[in-house]
């Protein structure tokens, strides 16, 4: 069984790439090009091209063109009397030109593939720091709470602050216990939702116990009061931290 022998014929994006390549290769400078031996390699390329069936560029074939003209230019006699331009400056500005910009691609494309496969962790939120805040809620701001949360559940609004007294005196709901509830419940959570806690009360005088307890914690600067958009939530205060 025969081995076939595949030739591969490297690619150029152009005739100026091509250039670049044989200038490397013989290992000369752009401003120096022996311009023969680098016009004799080029058709030798057009030719492997012909060979290959691959079909030559018309830019291809004008730059062969060109270099033939610069080869004819440089073979002519040069006289004192007669100003001479040099044939190759055109040739060599072009391609100094195409390597700056062919650099300047390889080191942007270096660039985007540098942080490719690099994930950043997005940022945490993060908490506010209440204990930089002085909080002072008053019982107004206690009955406009808990006001809204039972007037979102549809009941009635507790009595005013003056008619507190005389039902918990009467009622079997001491403001003491709510009070050890709600600093036990800090135990377990760092904020307690007020609309759950009042509306889990299973009477009208467990609201007010309720009340009494939030307002009396809040007036000793344990707990302070926040809100969002829906619901209404305490919080235990710095100073009261460590007690709990």
């Amino acid at each position: 069984m025969t081995n076939e022998v595949t030739f591969h014929l490297e690619v150029f994006d152009g005739p100026l790439d091509l250039l670049l390549h044989l200038i490397s290769k013989n290992k000369v400078e752009i401003t120096d090009i022996p311009i023969a031996e680098i016009l004799r390699q080029y058709l030798e390329y057009l030719q492997k091209m012909q060979e290959f069936d691959m079909e030559i560029a018309s830019e291809f074939i004008t730059m062969a063109a060109q270099l033939m003209h610069i080869k004819s230019k440089m073979l002519l006699p040069v006289y004192d009397d007669e100003e001479q331009e040099d044939p190759i400056a055109q040739l060599v500005e072009m391609l100094l030109e195409y390597q700056r910009f062919k650099e300047l691609g390889s080191y942007f494309s270096e660039q985007s593939e540098a942080g490719r496969d690099i994930y950043v962790r997005e940022q945490e939120p993060l908490e506010k720091d209440y204990s930089k805040i002085v909080y002072s809620n008053t019982a107004d701001d206690l009955l406009k709470a808990i006001g809204n949360i039972l007037q979102r559940a549809e009941r009635r609004m507790p009595p005013s602050v003056y008619a507190f007294k005389s039902i918990v005196g009467r009622e079997p709901v001491p403001v003491n216990v709510k009070i050890s509830q709600i600093l036990s419940l800090f135990s377990k959570h760092k904020k307690i939702s007020l609309n759950k806690l009042l509306l889990s009360s299973e009477s009208r005088s467990e609201i007010v116990a309720y009340f009494l307890a939030v307002l009396e914690l809040s007036k000793d600067g344990r707990v302070y009061l926040t809100s969002d958009d829906e619901n209404y939530y305490l919080n235990l205060s710095t100073e009261a931290k460590n007690g709990v």
